[in-house]
């Protein structure tokens, strides 16, 4: 990899590096150049390697990234994704929302799979819409298959032997739930594919997409007869079903990602909060006992949506039992092979390690050297951990936030010193504190003094 010999960094792509620092400005998880700035997490992304590991095994995997706001699941979920794309997996990913939901009736459970479905992701096509276009590497995959049977293109037997290409390819789907229709619909755009009938491939792909309301007006459009189609009842069937496809199709697997599952947690009507975590047993018990080949799923909330005894997942007695830590999982001890795991705080050091790494790629984005030394970027750290609360609860967020409002500020406004930035902002917040009574003190006399390093953290 090209590297940066000002700043000792690997070159970043200048649309990449750019958007990278707007979402950390933002607060916003960034879909790109997370490897960039992913320090601290390497035994959580171990763990996850291994589950991807798993599913191209033909196993299947579910896990359940634990964090408070801020503290890194979305950006460790971004992390993974793209890692799971290097590796030729399929990701799919959603946010849950009060429109999108694991069950529920008025489409709220079929919009979680038409998200995950706009989402679809390749290596090739890592920002998503990828759908038609692995169906037509695939259908390419085969027509080369039969070539290197012998069979010419313009011969009059290609047809008939593509054709039995895909029969036979499709045959074991049909003994899942859903199946018949699936592979009925792969089929018949298939034939629209090499027939040239776009408006027909069109109608296909709005079935997969799980895009139509009835099934009259699916047979209407399709031209031919479908007895279901994808709905609030039967849509994660068909992502299972796209997970043995994939196999099919020469991927190792599908990875579906859903975050901010605390929405869950949010729904004030109990039997439709616990039709949600029915959902989610069933996706458990699934994937943990071998019929969701190829499926791995990542799920992402808060400690309340999973430890709120009376609206998190441990209210519902099936999955508490299933997820709660053992009694011999006591603090302090490390265990990342369970279904849980809790992001721990960033150690000092590896805080440290992020605002110098950010730094960095401050500089090379905008090609000058931020005006900010070594010895202040210890004196922010320590003051950010200086906080009420700020050992345990301080997120990489908040600070880089923090951070970037610091560079953007001192950038701008060649005059201004870091002392007077930080300071009047150190300044301000003791004034709210002490109800309007002025302090003399400075900023490097209320914060203790510490010494970080980054020469044992993990880039």
């Amino acid at each position: 990899m090209e590297q940066n010999e000002q700043y000792n960094i690997p070159r970043v792509p200048k649309r990449i590096l750019t958007s990278l620092l707007a979402s950390v400005s933002a607060g916003v998880v960034p879909r790109a150049g997370a490897p960039y700035i992913a320090i601290g997490r390497k035994d959580e992304i171990a763990a996850l390697l291994s589950d991807l590991e798993t599913v191209n095994e033909g196993g299947g995997s579910m896990r359940f990234l634990i964090g408070r706001y801020g503290s890194g699941k979305s950006f460790l979920i971004q992390l993974i994704r793209g890692y799971a794309l290097e590796r030729d997996f399929l990701t799919a990913d959603a946010d849950l929302s009060p429109e999108r939901r694991l069950h529920g009736s008025g489409g709220s459970g079929v919009a979680t799979y038409r998200e995950l479905m706009k989402n679809l992701a390749s290596k090739s096509s890592p920002d998503g819409g990828a759908l038609p276009k692995i169906i037509s590497r695939w259908i390419n995959e085969l027509q080369n298959r039969v070539m290197a049977l012998g069979v010419g293109v313009d011969s009059p037997a290609f047809s008939d032997a593509l054709n039995r290409e895909v029969m036979n390819t499709l045959r074991d789907l049909e003994f899942l739930v859903g199946g018949f229709d699936f592979s009925r619909v792969i089929t018949e755009y298939y034939r629209a594919y090499t027939a040239g009938d776009d408006e027909k491939r069109s109608a296909c792909l709005r079935w997969l997409r799980g895009e139509y309301a009835t099934k009259s007006e699916a047979r209407r459009e399709l031209g031919f007869q479908v007895s279901v189609i994808i709905d609030d009842d039967n849509w994660y069937d068909f992502l299972k079903l796209w997970a043995a496809l994939a196999r099919t199709m020469g991927y190792r697997g599908l990875v579906v990602f859903v975050d901010e599952c605390v929405n869950l947690y949010k729904i004030s009507h109990r039997i439709s909060r616990e039709n949600n975590y029915e959902k989610i047993l069933s996706m458990f018990n699934d994937t943990l006992q071998g019929r969701a080949s190829g499926l791995a799923l990542i799920l992402g909330g808060t400690p309340q949506f999973l430890e709120d005894t009376r609206r998190g997942l441990f209210s519902y007695e099936a999955l508490r039992s299933r997820l709660c830590d053992s009694r011999f999982a006591l603090e302090g001890f490390k265990n990342l092979i369970g279904p849980v795991i809790r992001l721990r705080r960033l150690s000092d050091d590896e805080l440290f390690a992020l605002i110098s790494r950010v730094t960095k790629l401050y500089a090379q984005n905008y090609g000058v050297e931020p005006r900010i030394t070594e010895a202040q970027m210890v004196q922010f750290l320590q003051i950010c951990l200086s906080r009420a609360g700020a050992d345990s609860m301080i997120t990489p967020r908040e600070m880089l936030r923090d951070y970037m409002t610091v560079l953007n500020i001192l950038m701008q406004n060649p005059d201004t010193t870091f002392e007077e930035v930080v300071g009047s902002a150190v300044t301000l917040k003791t004034d709210r504190d002490t109800e309007g009574e002025p302090t003399e003190e400075t900023p490097s006399a209320t914060v203790p003094q510490k010494k970080f390093t980054i020469d044992e953290i993990e880039f």
